[in-house]
């Protein structure tokens, strides 16, 4: 309410920043109305599960668009916001420029600027794009919304974009794929005022008691490709073609050698953000494999990994370590992706009266119920116990090889035991009255 009461040109705030519990998607409608014209707007969103991808349709709810399940899913968050602020923004005539976007811990955090113009709100339909994610390989195309071109007069043309980039199914592994965004498909960090950043920060490292962590966390982001949206990961791509992770230098010098750029995510310490096509970046990877073999008759003939690994590859490449492929700040040593300080380290639970008190008191509850609901492990001489009772079946086929190591039962069925299955009245019910027991029997006695 105080945001939307400061609506006036006049009366608009230089700074809002947004850091409430969950999503601040509430908020973002008040805060582009109420930033002065070049203001900082800064957002924060723990609300990580539903950026994540785990909640599509929750994503789309808050945020107006369709996040997927990825090993990019923390950029794509950050991308998500970016997006969700713009939209809103536009609305007013009013367009953003990020300057700093970072996903840290639990969170995701950007510093934006928002102005006013209507020409430049035109061109934000080419700012977003839809994501094509294959579901087997996860592999990833970025389709525009718009398009802007340049016209006679030196004037810009916008219009719709042509798509889709890919075909139903994915050229590597034949596989599906899913639809997510629309999204910031823009730089996400603006690097001169990231540089200046830093460069405060390491005259005064004594300012902030998290100065080590911000000099390693904006030294890579220094380090990104600025126009490559997204990333994948080396756990990514050899699991899906099973075989063997081969070394971030290997990677990168690979790429490197093939004459493509390469670099580092502050979102995740083993992304691999590069401007090289999908094809080629496979064509590496089964390179790749030919030096770590993968036992082709394991693998399902509809697999992904069987389909990538029937291609040969048109491109050799080469994995010798290059001195360009290791960054500066790896070299350095910088604290660039901190471990989490202690056990159980995530978002609290939403204040409630009470106090420290009452947070103990939750904590303690939390301990007692954890894992109340698995059933204990059974202990392995009663399990050996209890299976001994069950009649094996094999050793009634005899088939069964495995003699006195069978861990069911060898023994023959009794005679009783059979006469009993065999019974169509088995088991006897305890209320029947035995003979003679003077218990007069016949119609309309119970």
């Amino acid at each position: 309410m105080l945001m939307y009461q400061h609506q006036r040109a006049s009366e608009r705030f230089d700074v809002i920043d947004l850091d409430p519990y969950g999503s601040p998607a509430p908020f973002l409608d008040a805060a582009v109305q109420a930033v002065s014209e070049g203001g900082l707007l800064c957002v924060t969103c723990t609300d990580m599960a539903v950026l994540a991808g785990n909640s599509g349709e929750t994503c789309y709810s808050k945020y107006g668009a369709m996040a997927l399940k990825s090993r990019a899913c923390h950029e794509m968050a950050l991308r998500i916001v970016l997006h969700s602020l713009d939209l809103r923004a536009n609305c007013y005539q009013r367009f953003v420029v990020p300057l700093l976007s970072v996903s840290a811990d639990f969170y995701v955090r950007v510093f934006v600027r928002v102005f006013t113009g209507q020409a430049k709100v035109k061109a934000s339909a080419s700012k977003q794009a839809l994501v094509f994610q294959c579901v087997g390989c996860g592999t990833f195309h970025l389709q525009r919304l718009g398009k802007a071109s340049g016209a006679s007069g030196g004037r810009v043309k916008f219009s719709a974009a042509c798509g889709p980039p890919n075909s139903p199914e994915c050229e590597h592994c034949g596989q599906r794929h899913q639809l997510g965004g629309p999204l910031w498909a823009e730089p996400i960090h603006d690097l001169d005022f990231v540089g200046r950043v830093l460069q405060a920060v390491s005259a005064n490292p004594g300012r902030f008691h998290t100065s080590e962590r911000i000099q390693g966390v904006l030294s890579v982001i220094t380090e990104e490709l600025p126009d490559v949206p997204l990333y994948y990961t080396l756990d990514q791509l050899s699991s899906t073609i099973r075989c063997s992770t081969p070394s971030l230098l290997q990677l990168r010098s690979a790429l490197l050698h093939a004459g493509f750029r390469v670099s580092l995510s502050h979102a995740c310490k083993n992304a691999v953000k590069t401007d090289a096509p999908s094809s080629a970046l496979w064509d590496i990877m089964r390179c790749w494999e030919k030096e770590c073999p993968v036992k082709r008759e394991r693998l399902s003939e509809t697999s992904p990994a069987f389909r990538i690994l029937s291609v040969e590859p048109r491109l050799q490449a080469n994995f010798a370590v290059r001195d360009d492929a290791n960054p500066s700040s790896r070299q350095r040593g910088l604290k660039r992706f901190q471990a989490n300080p202690e056990a159980n380290w995530g978002p609290r639970p939403r204040a409630r009266p009470g106090g420290k008190a009452a947070g103990e008191a939750m904590e303690e509850r939390r301990r007692l119920h954890q894992n109340k609901r698995k059933e204990p492990a059974e202990d392995p001489v009663q399990r050996a116990a209890r299976l001994k009772t069950f009649p094996c079946k094999r050793f009634k086929e005899g088939t069964c090889q495995r003699g006195d190591q069978c861990c069911y039962s060898h023994s023959p069925p009794t005679p009783e035991d059979t006469a009993a299955a065999a019974s169509p009245d088995h088991p006897k019910t305890s209320h029947q009255n035995p003979p003679g027991s003077g218990v007069a029997a016949g119609p309309g006695v119970d």
